[in-house]
């Protein structure tokens, strides 16, 4: 790649305005154009933004996506996710690190391609994956890993490597991805045919406060991990008075097993953007904001296309639908890799241009959320649900589901199974109804809501998957009898350490201290006393914690414990007085035996 010059980073800024809100923006293009965000270039930045060098500096060193250090042409980030290791990401990844001569997070010594891993890029139910610069590779083997660095060597274009496109969209000129939706059940709100503009046609003859009126009765919470009211967080960002208010569409769904909204964006476009205006009529709103988590930057062009398509259209921009001074449009935000960006006030710092940092709440974001505004931030799948009741009536909505939690919900379902994909399920349908519809390997676990929530065993397999039972905003990894789920939590205390800001001391120590209790007991030294620190120490992270991340970490090791008691009691053991459970003897003199050139006589 080019060296950056001052001149070609300042016509990036000024392509975007120079607009300090628009930083992440401008920092992604730099690091495309010339493969890293120098500290020079953080200079030129900062001047043109009228911004400091030390917060743009931040924003390049939080997020993975981003690098000081010059990187190759083609980045290949092989996905580490807790699917792709049981689907051989060990294998691929030692099989392409040998083919390339590199270690991992290396750039071979022509800079031509740099090896990385990153975690779940959206693609469990076809792992192992990698994101070979914006292109998304599929199922991989080490042959097949072998292969594509043997054809990436020869032409650097990641473009080549899709010779097969996948089904529905993904076979659009505009995103010509191998991926699949692996659409397994299709349901009564989201995968139907949708006509453009009758739901927002419907919400004007409404108005406003009947809009959230009909939100509020059909009784739709958010279909994220907290599932919150809509119609409350409507109503609240409504009533505030402000000048201006915003709406958010979190397309960021970084946790861990969950693809279900890259589906949803892929097949669904027009019926999610349609409910981002009929929101946006519903609260005030004149702009909006889709977040796209940088990993599936690869339907980009085609969801800006949808939107042009949309304001030819006379759906979005002024005077929408005739109706005078009814303006509402919307803008695609890019993320760079961050976990933690899910969270909204971390969502909303990121559109910001600041570091993804979560915000002290109160106030809440429905006071003063985006540039200290009223902002309402729901994710694809709760605005795909506004469109869908806006024509079919609120009553129609609320008759589906289980008790307080109405409607469906669309479940991404991988692991030990042999269909792993999309399932759009009524609220209330039990995991073990989940088991038989994906046909799971011999099923001892299910991870129910992703890391951040919990792990139940067969005992639990006929409760109930709703936000008063067993709640998640769309993951279900399933694990056969032969997995250790206090491994897999082991696992999941890597990525959470990893992805963890580092600003409480909780979240920042807490999770390497429980990870090494845990590795204790796993590796067979573990004592009763240990499992007794663990949970406390566990609880003791999640109570103290400043943000959502550290708050759920634990929960993996704490859903271990709880739901496979026995299990973990059956590892542990009293030890005698002497030698400390954790000290390993014949590792301790190894250099030793290697130096006098013969074995201890005391191992």
């Amino acid at each position: 790649m080019a060296l950056a010059t001052a001149s070609g980073v300042e016509d990036i800024c000024r392509k975007l305005g120079n607009d300090r809100t628009r930083l992440m923006d401008i920092i992604i293009g730099v690091q495309r154009r010339y493969g890293c965000v120098t500290h020079d270039s953080m200079e030129v930045i900062a001047r043109a933004v009228g911004t400091e060098r030390v917060e743009v500096e931040s924003a390049v060193t939080f997020y993975s996506f981003l690098s000081v250090k010059p990187q190759g042409r083609v980045v290949i980030r092989l996905c580490n996710d807790l699917t792709d290791w049981m689907k051989g990401y060990d294998a691929v990844a030692d099989a392409m690190a040998k083919e390339l001569g590199v270690t991992m997070g290396e750039t071979t010594a022509d800079g031509a391609i740099t090896l990385a891993s990153t975690p779940c890029i959206g693609m469990s139910d076809q792992a192992p994956a990698a994101l070979v610069n914006d292109v998304v590779v599929t199922h991989l083997t080490p042959e097949r890993g072998r292969e594509m660095i043997r054809d990436l060597r020869r032409h650097l274009d990641p473009p080549q490597l899709v010779t097969m496109v996948g089904d529905g969209n993904n076979a659009h000129p505009l995103v010509h991805a191998m991926v699949r939706n692996n659409i397994r059940r299709r349901g009564p709100v989201h995968f139907r045919d949708f006509e453009s503009g009758k739901a927002l046609t419907n919400a004007l003859a409404l108005g406003p406060e009947a809009v959230i009126k009909q939100i509020t009765d059909a009784r739709l919470r958010g279909r994220g991990g907290a599932g919150f009211p809509a119609g409350v967080k409507w109503a609240s960002a409504r009533a505030t008075a402000a000048p201006r208010r915003w709406m958010i569409c979190n397309a960021d769904e970084g946790e861990p097993g969950t693809f279900k909204d890259r589906v949803l964006l892929t097949e669904c476009p027009h019926q999610m953007i349609e409910g981002m205006t009929i929101a946006g009529y519903a609260v005030g709103c004149e702009q909006g904001i889709v977040y796209l988590r940088g990993e599936y930057r690869y339907l980009l062009a085609f969801l800006e296309h949808i939107l042009q398509e949309r304001r030819d259209q006379g759906l979005l921009g002024r005077d929408i639908l005739g109706r005078k001074g009814f303006n509402f449009d919307i803008r695609i935000q890019l993320g760079a890799g961050a976990y933690i960006c899910g969270e909204e006030t971390a969502l909303i710092s990121s559109c910001e241009g600041l570091r993804g940092d979560p915000k002290n709440r109160p106030p809440f974001p429905s006071q003063s959320g985006y540039l200290g505004d009223p902002t309402v931030v729901n994710n694809v799948e709760t605005f795909c649900a506004t469109s869908r009741i806006m024509l079919e009536g609120a009553a129609w909505f609320a008759a589906m589901g289980s008790g307080r939690t109405t409607g469906t919900k669309v479940l991404s379902i991988a692991g030990d199974c042999r269909k792993p994909g999309v399932y759009e399920v009524p609220f209330g349908i039990t995991p073990r109804e989940l088991l038989e519809a994906a046909e799971a390997d011999n099923p001892g676990a299910m991870l129910i809501g992703g890391p951040c929530r919990q792990m139940i065993g067969p005992d639990r397999f006929g409760g109930r998957i709703c936000y008063d039972d067993l709640a998640t905003g769309g993951s279900i990894i399933i694990f056969n009898r032969a997995r250790n789920q206090l491994e897999i939590a082991e696992r999941y205390l890597d990525f959470f350490i990893d992805e963890s800001c580092g600003h409480c001391t909780p979240c920042r120590v807490g999770l390497v201290l429980l990870k090494k209790a845990v590795h204790k007991v796993v590796s067979g030294a573990g004592e009763p006393v240990d499992l007794d620190a663990m949970r406390a120490l566990s609880h003791f992270i999640s109570q103290t914690s400043r943000c959502g991340l550290g708050q759920a970490a634990s929960n993996p090791v704490l859903g271990a414990l709880e739901n496979f008691t026995a299990l973990y009691e059956g590892l542990v053991a009293e030890r005698k007085p002497g030698l400390l459970s954790t000290f390993d003897l014949s590792s301790a003199v190894v250099d030793a035996e290697l130096r006098v050139g013969r074995q201890s006589r005391y191992v």
